[in-house]
């Protein structure tokens, strides 16, 4: 056969890629043979492909081809995540551009928008990893909004509830402003910010003396239902037991004495907001304290933000400063450098809420997976990331589950009457219903008396269940693909998550199978610039993945990013490396032209020089296959592909 001059990436990709899917090539069925597992971290189904998912998914592709060289039963499972917080996002803002509000929809009309938008982008992002090479077996792609995995999701939840894992109450919540729900814990980003700490005089009451309080945030003044002093504090003894007058508000609040406060930050005293700070939420219950909500859902000011109602929370911070001013109430200034929490997802400043909301108890079903990582049953790699998985684990707080949105997962809590404990949890209204009459002792009850809970899960309520619920393996625990693919082997994914997904799969798959989800994580750096910075879109510094295959083809791209990527530490990204790739590929293309045009008579003995050559060539590829296997051995990714350049 001969080959053109010259290698064509596009042509060549293409080609054979379109011949193995064709062939079937990458599907996967339960047989006799050793399984090799993966499944994919599922990418948002808003998601198109970026330099991330290009890494992860090389890597991952390497790992199953090599799977099936050795004989293993590859199985690669493809898919997609609902992303509930992006995608509602997303089709609001569609309805907006429509002149529709989401508000004056139904729940189930804006829900024939959602999936109207994920059938027409939902699949884009797959098809761009075809591009890239990605052997999945696209006949086994899933959604988490799949029906079987949404059952699945279902049933875990009214299972932890009955357990009595899952749980209701009213706790101080992060909010986010912008997408209007509550996130969890993990979903905050803590961001190193330059502000402002404002010194304000407080009068005290029935007296011409004043108390300086240090904030950080003086809107929140109207929330004060106390000023704390330390009761050791020789410098406030004179106001133990006596009142303060909060600034515009005019308010008169107690100062109450506790050890909580300290004597050494600030001005020694601080003013206490429980309805928008955790610590203070706890100094409130302790010393019985009102709690004084100054905030709408979308962060502007509320009818107890008098003369600032409907303001935006920092346009109010800046006319309020300045009435501050005016009533020389505020002493002084000072920048001041905090750590604000910031949605992972809109990136608006979190505000703390008290606010009724599903929670999932963590400590005790955190432990047999915290055991298990710590007991190398499951082998995180590198093992740097072992501490602060621990660390984690063992700090784990219970997970605040619900979110105020409307696509996802709707939690199956129905009501029935108007107290707070009047409701039933149960996989359909039907099993609602006598629930309901059972706890009611109402036998009049109907299912028009109940209503579901509005609240969506958060997504990651469905993805911790994604090695399971891809093999149907908790509506059907002992069907024979759960039994044969699961656990899996390696999952591959990024250190962000670790907390995000990872641990809570390891806490699921204890829970609900009695062992391990995959034996080991491959834990990818991230990709950077050559600044070090970051990759996003925002800063311009990322190329398009698409052109880059366009230009190096998907291999060149694939050897460029696996050069400069060792486990667990960052990538410099490069693009020279890919046009070292794109020759590297072009070379092994040109040795093929050579050896294809060698003329040989298999009649005739080689020549000693020959024989020597052969014998020589077959030492090295057998010494190279026994370092391959050692570096594949420990995931040295990057040493692999240097050992076969």
């Amino acid at each position: 056969m001969a080959l053109a001059s010259k290698y064509d990436s596009k042509a060549t990709e293409d080609k054979w890629y379109d011949y193995w899917m064709k062939n079937n090539y990458f599907h996967s069925e339960v047989d006799d043979r050793e399984p090799y597992t993966i499944v994919i971290p599922p990418p948002n189904v808003t998601g198109v492909l970026h330099m991330g998912h290009m890494l992860n998914n090389t890597i991952q592709d390497v790992l199953i081809r090599r799977a099936r060289l050795k004989g293993f039963n590859a199985c690669w499972v493809p898919g997609t995540d609902h992303a509930s917080i992006a995608t509602e996002a997303k089709v609001v803002n569609k309805l907006k551009e429509e002149g529709i509000n989401k508000n004056d929809l139904t729940r189930e009309q804006f829900l024939e928008h959602a999936w109207e938008w994920t059938h027409k982008h939902g699949g884009i992002i797959l098809e761009q990893l075809k591009k890239l090479g990605a052997s999945c077996d696209w006949e086994r792609t899933a959604f988490t909004m799949d029906e079987d995995l949404s059952k699945s999701v279902i049933k875990v939840f009214v299972d932890l509830h009955n357990k009595g894992h899952v749980y209701r109450g009213y706790r101080m919540v992060n909010w986010d402003p912008q997408a209007k729900t509550t996130l969890s814990d993990e979903e905050v980003i803590h961001v190193e910010k330059e502000g402002k700490l404002f010194y304000l005089n407080y009068k005290i009451e029935g007296s011409t003396d004043v108390l300086t309080i240090a904030t950080t945030r003086p809107e929140t003044i109207f929330g004060d239902t106390a000023i704390c002093i330390n009761p050791n504090d020789e410098r406030f003894t004179h106001l133990k037991g006596k009142k303060a007058i909060v600034p515009i508000a005019n308010r008169v609040i107690p100062i109450i004495e506790d050890e909580y406060v300290d004597v050494e930050f600030g001005t020694g005293c601080l003013k206490v907001t429980p309805a928008h700070d955790e610590n203070d939420k706890m100094l409130g219950d302790k010393h019985n304290l009102d709690v004084v909500d100054i905030f709408n859902d979308d962060a502007t000011l509320n009818s107890n933000g008098l003369h600032y109602e409907g303001k935006d929370r920092f346009v109010a911070r800046r006319d309020i400063v300045k009435e501050l001013e005016e009533l020389e109430v505020l002493v002084k200034t000072e920048t001041h450098i905090n750590k604000v929490g910031t949605s992972e997802r809109t990136g608006a400043v979190i505000e703390p809420k008290l606010s009724d909301q599903w929670f999932l108890k963590m400590k005790e079903l955190a432990q047999p997976a915290l055991d298990a990582v710590l007991e190398k049953e499951v082998a995180l790699v590198p093992e740097k990331f072992i501490n602060t998985y621990r660390h984690w684990m063992e700090n784990v707080r219970d997970w605040n589950i619900s979110r105020q949105l409307w696509w996802g997962h709707q939690i199956p809590a129905y009501y029935y009457g108007d107290a707070k404990e009047d409701y039933v949890v149960a996989e359909t209204k039907e099993d609602a219903l006598k629930l309901a009459k059972e706890k009611s002792n109402n036998q009049d009850l109907t299912k028009e008396d109940l209503r579901q809970d509005p609240d969506a899960l958060d997504t990651w309520f469905s993805s911790w269940l994604w090695p399971m619920s891809v093999f149907n393996g908790i509506l059907e625990p002992d069907n024979k693909e759960i039994n044969y693919y699961y656990p899996t082997n390696d999952l591959v994914t990024a250190p962000e998550i670790l907390f995000f997904w990872v641990a809570r799969m390891i806490i699921a798959g204890y829970e609900y199978r009695g062992e391990k989800p995959f034996n080991n994580v491959y834990l990818t750096g991230i990709v950077r610039d050559k600044q070090r910075r970051k990759m996003s879109k925002s800063l311009g510094n990322s190329p398009d993945p698409l052109m880059l295959i366009d230009k190096y083809g998907a291999d060149g791209i694939r050897v460029g990013m696996l050069l400069s990527s060792p486990a667990g530490n960052d990538l410099m990204f490069d693009e020279d490396l890919c046009k070292q790739g794109s020759g590297f590929v072009n070379k092994i293309f040109n040795a093929s032209r050579l050896i294809l045009g060698w003329e040989v008579d298999k009649n005739k003995d080689q020549p000693d020089y020959a024989k020597t050559a052969i014998d020589w060539y077959e030492a090295k590829f057998q010494k190279t296959l026994v370092e391959l296997e050692d570096h594949y051995s420990k995931y040295r990714m990057s040493d692999a592909l240097m050992t076969t350049y």
